[in-house]
């Protein structure tokens, strides 16, 4: 069965008292505090669509996240990601460097475009549903659309 999108209010909306910009806002707040650093390290699907492509070698998963814990990726060159403005690391140690520009892994770039744009859609539609509880910079700091 093809896997769908969804979208996961602080992992567990139902349960949280507050509006979720409340715990954005908190978690901002404690990471400033602490000066921690922040990765979202790929899980998921690479190489192309459902069917197509296939889940992310965990050997790479491990080595990223090795990485990012023993501060090997810290100062390292890297790029912003056109669509969701994340920046990219341009390399890290045991993972090829193709595996950290995603559209690179697909056969056909114009569908990694296409369901990037799809997929920052998605994004998009949902936030619309909290971005008045959040500051200017939190929403200038989101997806974008390609056109």
């Amino acid at each position: 069965m093809e896997p769908q999108a969804t979208f996961s209010t602080c992992f567990g909306g139902p349960f949280m008292a507050l509006a979720p910009s409340v715990y954005a806002k908190l978690l901002g707040e404690k990471v400033a505090a602490h000066r921690v650093k922040v990765w979202l390290v790929n899980t998921g699907w690479t190489g192309g669509p459902y069917g197509t492509g296939r889940r992310m070698n965990i050997n790479h998963t491990k080595a990223m996240l090795r990485a990012a814990l023993s501060g090997k990726l810290d100062g390292v060159e890297s790029r912003e990601d056109p669509v969701f403005g994340l920046r990219v690391p341009r390399g890290c140690p045991d993972v090829p460097p193709e595996v950290l520009d995603p559209r690179s892994t697909w056969k056909d770039p114009a569908a990694y475009d296409r369901t990037a744009r799809k997929l920052a859609g998605m994004f998009h539609e949902n936030f619309a549903k909290y971005s008045d509880q959040v500051t200017p910079e939190v929403r200038a700091g989101g997806v974008r659309i390609p056109t």
